[in-house]
């Protein structure tokens, strides 16, 4: 009866030992990986990462799971960035706010006005230029998947309307880290405030800086309403974003793998670009709705009149040529 006994739970052992081994080896065929935006779920970057996960899972049949985390909990936009450099993080999709810091080559692409449209902007990504850009993060440990977006920047603000340049001259106005943008809105009379986007709200609730610019995606996003009265569509700066992945970590995919991520990355910018047209089209009655005095209809020719010696400074860093080649896609 003993010897019965011990051979039961023997066997018994040897099952779960088996199911363990099994289990094991199933969880160590699964590879996670991680990625980080800086605003909430219910974004046009949380549409980006939501479907570039559920493509990367569909594509390589649940092998890859790719964990996503929203507002900021991974870090900000430049600690995410740093953190896929170092291999600390596989993957971030960011703005292009931080970039310049890492590759410089990218400023060239927050040049206000540079661009006509989001449809010019898209195609210049799409096409050579943006595709040679791409290709510049590698040697800076990145594997630069595909050109994504945030919209086109406007300008909020607590203190006044505004129409025209003039209207800026003296606001405080917390801007991105990133030198483009600081060059061009000094230039506008601002007082710039470069500062992480998980600061952005608390700083406008405390009165630390009267205003900031983003896409009406971000502001809403960000509920921006809650502590900005006045919103005047600029459209000065059309703002790219990226999805980034640590290039070691791109590098030991198999071709396979490699190609369902670039394919997972296309379908995701698709997402993310339908997103931003929508949160465009209904952005203005929303927020109007939510209690923000809007300006429409802005003579951006005198804005880019006033930015005339920023530009010039900007077309000897940057060489005319390749400003010229952008401006003139169509």
């Amino acid at each position: 009866m003993k010897i019965s006994r011990r051979l039961t739970s023997l066997a018994l052992a040897c099952s779960v030992a088996a199911g363990l081994a099994g289990f094991g080896a199933t969880a160590s065929a699964q590879t996670a990986m991680r990625i980080n935006i800086s605003v909430a779920k219910d974004s046009h970057q949380g549409v980006a990462i939501d479907t570039f996960a559920a493509e990367v899972d569909k594509r390589t049949s649940g092998r890859i799971k790719v964990q996503t985390f929203y507002s900021g909990s991974l870090g900000a936009e430049r600690e995410s960035i740093e953190a896929v450099q170092l291999g600390t993080h596989e993957l971030t999709f960011s703005s292009t706010g931080p970039v310049p810091n890492f590759v410089p080559e990218a400023r060239i692409l927050d040049i206000p006005f540079l661009f006509r449209d989001k449809a010019h902007a898209r195609t210049v990504l799409d096409g050579a230029i943006g595709q040679e850009m791409l290709a510049k993060f590698e040697s800076k440990g990145f594997k630069a998947l595909a050109w994504g977006e945030n919209g086109v920047r406007h300008m909020t603000n607590n203190k006044r309307s505004v129409n025209a340049p003039d209207d800026l001259k003296g606001l405080k106005m917390r801007t991105m880290e990133n030198p483009v943008h600081v060059a061009a809105y000094k230039g506008l009379g601002i007082v710039t405030t470069p500062m992480a986007f998980t600061e952005v709200f608390t700083a406008l609730q405390q009165g630390t800086v009267d205003g900031q610019e983003n896409p009406l995606s971000v502001i809403m996003a960000a509920k921006f309403e809650q502590v900005q009265k006045h919103l005047t569509l600029t459209g000065h700066v059309y703002s790219p974003a990226i999805f980034l992945m640590n290039k070691a970590a791109f590098d030991k995919l198999s071709a396979d793998d490699k190609r369902h991520f670039l394919e997972a990355a296309k379908v995701a910018v698709k997402a993310n670009r339908d997103r931003v047209d929508a949160d465009d089209a209904r952005g203005v009655q929303e927020l109007r709705s939510k209690g923000m005095q809007v300006v429409e209809n802005v003579d951006k020719a005198r804005f880019i009149k006033q930015l005339e010696p920023v530009n010039a400074e900007f077309e000897k860093q940057f060489g005319k040529a390749n400003i010229d080649r952008i401006r003139n896609v169509r």
